[in-house]
């Protein structure tokens, strides 16, 4: 009898956890698209570009659209907050300008794990720049996960360069 119990109530568990199982999406969101824009007059290698472009962008937070996280991590440390500081400071002179941020992580853990830090990640770069006065409308997030790698290796030296949250100029 407490047999049957037993099987009775691990089943019961079974099917409950597997109620609750998410599915991941089916295919990633599709490549940015590249938006770089530029004039006849412009030098892209080191004079003003357009403003509203990514770099213009880039040449206004002074490379800074980039932030790196530690390892299972998605909190904005001192260094984060100053290059989001500076973000914010950009969008506050540019209303017209509207970003995605990405948020990435390392090739460890599976794709559905990467794939919510990843939207952690770039969640809690949105959240301190709306903190920052700047609109949650003008901010949109996605999270690649493990899919977009800047740097290629198993090492940490790499892991640390693709656990990053990019923000990318959308206008």
């Amino acid at each position: 009898m407490n047999r049957r119990i037993l099987v009775t109530a691990l089943l019961a568990g079974t099917a409950a956890l597997s109620a609750c199982k998410k599915e991941p999406p089916a295919s990633l969101p599709p490549e940015p698209q590249p938006t770089m824009t530029s004039t006849p007059g412009d030098n892209m290698s080191g004079g003003i570009a357009q403003p509203g472009s990514q770099a213009h962008f880039e040449q206004g937070v002074n490379g800074q659209n980039v932030i790196y996280f530690e390892t299972d991590r998605y909190n904005v440390d001192s260094t984060d907050a100053a290059a989001l500081q500076t973000q914010a400071q950009y969008l506050g002179q540019y209303p017209q300008v509207s970003i995605t941020i990405e948020g990435h992580a390392d090739e460890r853990g599976t794709r559905e794990y990467n794939l919510a830090l990843g939207e952690r990640r770039a969640n809690a770069a949105k959240n301190y720049l709306t903190s920052l006065g700047v609109a949650a409308s003008r901010i949109s997030v996605v999270s690649y996960g493990k899919e977009r790698p800047i740097a290629l290796g198993s090492n940490e030296q790499a892991w640390a360069q693709n656990r990053r949250a990019v923000s990318v100029v959308v206008n």
